[in-house]
């Protein structure tokens, strides 16, 4: 279902001239994101406008859509299919955009059981500082040698160059879903939840809210109705899933939340009792005022911290990298982005 590509066009050649002038730009889209990440000194560069879905294939499970295309269109097309993306972006917003949600890389609750954002994109077109229009990957999901460009648009915050058109790959719904709830301590949860994904069962979903646990099952109706009898606990209406996925349940809402990216098979020392996803990889952390030793904790762990909602001492959002992974970062950032035009310093400072 491609759309008309004149005024993309237009539009493409506008933000291009704004490109080559080389003032550092602050990349928006619906505006829905603009709490995550460091704050972006620029002149803004809106490409809420460059929206439209370019080639839709259902027998194909792909997609390629323009940047500024709503996440609610995409998924409403794709759901008159019967599918989906499977990673569950989070949507804050109606005006939540397909180019914000790449630019992100945040992945909604089937992550530990489908993959994360990244690994459903299939191609990317990028605008690089001479305003030139730059095409990483494809439409073809396949063994590429060298190095995938276009998986470095997942997460980068813009830092790379304006996101114009992404191709993702895209799944099947389910036949069946149900969602349950369980009276359960957080590590008896873990540790039950951990045994469940070692067989193959149709578990789409394990979130602890610090007093109970959730699942959710997904799959044909013979399998979810046998889990379902073999787990018991009570049914939950499925809308839980969507104030999950959505961020809109209550154990989000407080004034300062990280979120900590931990094994999901440790004790999580420092981060029990909180709430957690991805069973048990994802942990909420909820508090009054930041605490910056939350970086040293999750990393103490193996993990890593990243300020989700809250302002730092030093404006940090992110974990704070090893001397040898920022040179990596910098490296990427100037073969990319040299004049340091993109969005600088939105992931750290000095990028």
């Amino acid at each position: 279902m491609p759309t008309s590509p004149g005024s993309s066009v237009d539009l493409t050649e506008a933000l291009a001239a704004r490109v080559r002038a080389g003032d550092p730009l602050r990349l928006e889209g619906g505006g829905t994101r603009a709490f995550y990440g460091r704050p972006v000194a620029g002149e803004p560069l809106s490409l809420a406008g460059h929206r439209g879905v370019v080639d839709y294939d259902p027998s194909e499970l792909v997609i390629t859509a323009r940047a500024g295309t709503p996440l609610a269109e995409i998924e409403a097309l794709l759901a008159a299919e019967n599918q989906m993306l499977a990673f569950e972006p989070p949507v804050f917003g109606a005006a939540g955009t397909l180019g914000g949600a790449v630019a992100t890389g945040l992945s909604g609750p089937r992550r530990p059981f489908v993959g994360p954002l990244r690994d459903y994109v299939l191609g990317a077109r990028i605008m690089n500082p001479q305003g030139e229009v730059l095409r990483f990957g494809g439409t073809v999901f396949k063994n590429v040698a060298g190095f995938d460009a276009f998986r470095l648009m997942a997460g980068s915050l813009g830092a790379f160059g304006p996101i114009l058109e992404v191709s993702l790959r895209v799944a099947p719904r389910p036949r069946a879903e149900q969602a349950l709830v369980f009276e359960m301590e957080s590590r008896a949860a873990q540790t039950w939840v951990t045994g469940l994904m070692g067989r193959p069962l149709p578990l789409s979903g394990a979130f602890h809210d610090g007093a109970r646990l959730h699942l959710r099952l997904s799959g044909g109706e013979a399998g979810v109705a046998a889990m379902r009898a073999e787990l018991g606990g009570e049914a939950e209406p499925l809308s839980t899933w969507e104030a999950i996925r959505h961020m809109t349940h209550q154990v989000f809402q407080a004034p300062v939340l990280w979120r900590v990216s931990v094994p999901p098979t440790g004790a999580a020392e420092g981060f029990e009792g909180t709430a957690w996803d991805w069973a048990g990889g994802q942990r909420w952390l909820t508090a009054e005022t930041v605490d910056p030793a939350v970086w040293a904790q999750a990393a103490r762990l193996g993990g890593h911290a990243t300020l989700f909602r809250g302002q730092a001492p030093n404006g940090g959002v992110f974990q704070p990298l090893q001397p040898g992974v920022f040179q990596l970062h910098r490296r990427v950032k100037a073969a990319l982005d040299p004049a340091g035009v993109f969005n600088p310093g939105v992931m750290y400072e000095g990028l």
